[in-house]
């Protein structure tokens, strides 16, 4: 039988970026937890959400999530993270 490899990426060219740099630390700071929507989502995150402020000292978590696991987030949902201040974001997959 054949194996055939599907390329996950769409074929659109991208420009080349420099990734974010790192946190020094995450105590005092506000991370968002972008919920994709997937089922399973809200629950991971609840925990995650507990996990950062009591063991990382987190001060403050910012919960957002898409209104579909299919698309990016709209700028809006990205907008409202950056506009409360999130030091970080982190996007969570369930299921």
């Amino acid at each position: 039988m054949q194996t055939i490899l599907v390329n996950p990426f769409d074929e659109s060219a991208r420009e080349p970026r420099q990734a974010a740099p790192r946190l020094d630390t995450l105590a005092g700071k506000t991370i968002g937890l972008l919920d994709i929507s997937k089922p399973g989502g809200s629950a991971f995150l609840d925990r995650l959400e507990a996990l950062l402020k009591e063991r990382y000292g987190v001060q403050q978590v910012v919960r957002a999530m898409k209104p579909t696991f299919t698309k990016p987030a709209p700028a809006e949902v990205l907008e409202r993270l950056a506009g409360e201040g999130c030091h970080g974001v982190i996007e969570a997959l369930a299921d």
